[in-house]
């Protein structure tokens, strides 16, 4: 009998078998456990396991452990199995789903072509400018449920409460909503042969079990589905740049005649405010890569890469492909408005824009790709929805239960009580369908919004707060490149668009034909979100009396992954003079 069976049968040490029996420090005995038993043990909470480092801020301002705060490193207990290609897919693909294939059409018809890059444009600098704001902070504090996280050390322990319920909220609302979408897709080709309960179930047992493989499967399934979303977005790019030079079947020069005629923009400018909202769906889930920096091997790495990428993303798949859509559909085209859901493929102006040229086949492949972006979505509410509620949970801000973490690093009650509230998809086939769902989009319509304008702030804060006590830019592991004026101008914008949405709420295009009780609807169908947030923030405030929080008393060393920062980056730099002229700017860009 070897020593290793020796150390199995005798589970406390024993003289009579020396030291010899036991494993070297850092080594641990292969006990050969059966298959099942690991599988059961994997579910087992990890005790030494929290979704946030100890030490970090709570929800009543303090810091739970002072004297152990120092001592904290970035180390989350959540496994950090995510690679640089993960998150860069993450990053380039995340956020491509129905608001890109479909909501731009409603876009296009209610603010025409012009109005519909604008605002794209516009929007896609306001994110660009957040999430680099958000990068800075996440490389440097890589914690779970990063933005309620940071508004909690650097604005308010109120504010976090409220930013991380109205962030959790959107990816439950989401979930069901996301996998109602992929059935109906379905009926492009069954023509509803098939019950769509039946396709509700396998949706949501399919996106289950991904999310159960924890964040390494959730990076394995959105690296496949980005990649095939990435691909049809370039692969539109050619075909539509060939069918606007007359290249489609029996097809015609197009050129710029739908500028023209019916012309470039529509409903004047409030045209433009409300097409702002409908690109800032579009863009939602960009965030997803902050988030995912504390499950990442080596965010300091592969977080700046998957940032700098977002321009790229912003550049050639929104701009690009929807500059072609606007060159290809009129916006008069009355199936712009004929969708019955935010999946219905018959009303993609990448779809319609495909049939006019007569090109046949390729309608029924660009609905697989909107399917898989829907369910690419549904996927990321179940990832963003259970880390957030971990996190909230461990900071005293939602009920403790969440943070139950196993042995895998899995939020296993924050994932069952997303999975439980996706069952609400079920709806589908009921008669209380629309209005069920209409109330629950409006729950998360404004959540993009008021996150990315929180995290702004929050990078303001941060900013003042490193200066106040004394730190340079240049202890930074990573620096947002349109630094605080970005910040600002994020800010500045997200409230711009939130009085923009505000007025086209309170008085839409087809105000005159509501009615009192019509108006109403619309606008809390459209404004729902934001007086949710607004209520939470200020009941909580009052009942847990928080304090603001001040910048000569930020806790700016709790949570840092990489103690010698200073270090690292000066060797980095030296390791930077090295390189060639060509590579310094290809990472300065990607």
């Amino acid at each position: 009998m070897d020593y290793q069976e020796k150390a199995w049968n005798h589970s406390e040490y024993s003289p009579s078998y020396g030291s010899g029996d036991l494993a070297e420090y850092g080594a641990q005995l292969h006990q050969n456990r059966p298959l099942t038993r690991r599988f059961v043990d994997s579910f087992r909470r990890d005790t030494n396991a929290h979704a946030t480092p100890k030490g970090a801020l709570g929800s009543d301002g303090k810091v739970f452990d002072v004297e152990g705060a120092a001592q904290a490193t970035a180390s989350s207990p959540l496994q950090r199995s995510l690679k640089g290609r993960h998150l860069q897919m993450i990053a380039i693909g995340g956020s491509i789903g129905t608001g890109l294939f479909v909501g731009s059409g409603n876009a296009l018809a209610q603010g025409g072509p012009a109005s519909l890059v604008l605002s794209f444009v516009l929007t896609g600098m306001m994110l660009y400018c957040t999430v680099h704001a958000l990068g800075e902070m996440a490389v440097l504090f890589p914690v779970a449920g990063s933005f309620s996280a940071y508004s909690t050390r650097f604005l308010d322990p109120a504010s976090g409460f409220a930013m991380g319920w109205n962030y959790a909220m959107q990816w439950l609302v989401v979930l069901p909503l996301e996998i109602v979408a992929a059935t109906l897709t379905i009926n492009y080709w069954s023509d509803g042969a098939i019950n769509p309960n039946a396709w509700v179930a396998a949706f949501l047992i399919l996106i289950v079990v991904i999310n159960l493989f924890g964040v390494r499967g959730y990076g394995e399934a959105e690296f496949v589905f980005s990649i095939i979303k990435v691909v049809a977005v370039i692969g539109y790019i050619i075909l539509g740049v060939i069918i606007n030079c007359g290249g489609g079947p029996g097809g015609s020069y197009i050129g710029g005649k739908y500028w023209r005629d019916p012309g470039a923009f529509n409903n004047g400018f409030k045209g433009l405010c409300s097409v702002f909202v409908n690109a800032a769906f579009a863009f939602a889930g960009t965030e997803l890569v902050g988030l995912a920096a504390a499950e990442t091997a080596n965010p300091r790495k592969s977080l700046p890469t998957a940032i700098k990428q977002v321009f790229w993303r912003i550049s050639i798949f929104y701009v690009v492909s929807l500059t072609l859509v606007g060159l290809l559909v009129p916006y008069t085209d009355p199936r712009l408005l004929a969708a019955k859901n935010s999946a219905d493929a018959t009303a993609s102006p990448f779809v319609i824009s495909i049939v006019n040229s007569g090109i046949t086949g390729l309608p029924s492949v660009f609905n697989a790709v909107i399917m898989i972006a829907v369910l690419s979505v549904g996927n990321s509410s179940i990832y963003g929805s259970s880390r957030t509620l971990a996190a909230l949970a461990e900071q005293n801000q939602a009920p403790k239960i969440f943070a139950y973490i196993d042995r895998k690093g899995r939020p296993l009650v924050a994932i069952g009580f997303a999975s439980v509230l996706g069952l609400l998809a079920f709806l589908a086939g009921s008669k209380y369908q629309e209005d069920a769902f209409n109330w629950m989009i409006a729950l998360s319509g404004l959540s993009s919004i008021i996150t990315w304008g929180s995290i702004c702030l929050s990078h303001i804060r941060f900013r003042r707060g490193w200066k106040k006590q004394g730190h340079t830019l240049e202890e930074l592991a990573f620096r947002s490149q349109p630094g605080l004026i970005g910040s600002w101008l994020g800010f500045i914008f997200n409230c711009l668009v939130l009085i923009a949405q505000f007025w086209t709420g309170a008085w839409p295009l087809e105000f005159g034909q509501l009615g009192p009780r019509g108006q109403a609807e619309a606008f809390f169908q459209v404004y729902l979100a934001a007086p949710i947030v607004i209520i939470m923030y200020v009941v909580y405030k009052i009942w847990k009396k928080t304090p603001f929080i001040r910048s000569y008393n930020m806790d700016l060393h709790t949570g840092i992954r990489d103690l010698n920062v200073s270090e690292l980056i000066a060797d980095e730099k030296a390791d930077r003079a090295t390189w060639p002229a060509w590579k310094r700017a290809y990472k300065f860009l990607c």
